[in-house]
């Protein structure tokens, strides 16, 4: 089974996860997408105010071995970037669930039931290999 997977997080099929913060949430990438990336070199993120759908791109990361899109669990607009991670993008590696990438006030929470818990998450990494 997958490891290091907390259980109070939603997470998406293109493995970002989401945590409700208040009347806000953060988004950042799992700890399966960072080991799949490797070394993280670069993390482009949205400017604050930016809106976006559920699934749209918000931004991208970089490692030595390729480029994802990073895409939105739910819907909402950006109060918040990580400004560490532009000169600290190593921190996705080091800490997957504390380096967030972005924070939101989202546009309907109702989203969040469409996403996976984490044993479904874990399933999902497993199958995948």
């Amino acid at each position: 089974m997958a490891s290091n997977i907390p259980a109070d997080l939603k997470y998406t099929r293109t493995d970002e996860w989401i945590k409700l913060d208040g009347d806000e949430a953060l988004i950042g990438v799992t700890d399966y997408a960072q080991n799949a990336l490797s070394d993280v070199v670069y993390v482009e993120l949205p400017e604050v105010g930016a809106s976006f759908k559920a699934g749209e791109s918000f931004g991208t990361v970089e490692s030595v071995k390729a480029a994802s899109d990073m895409h939105m669990p739910i819907g909402g607009i950006v109060t918040a970037v990580n400004k560490d991670l532009e000169s600290a993008p190593e921190k996705v590696n080091q800490q997957p669930y504390e380096a967030w990438f972005i924070r939101i006030k989202p546009s309907n929470t109702a989203e969040l039931d469409s996403l996976l818990d984490a044993a479904a998450y874990g399933k999902y990494c497993d199958e995948r290999g």
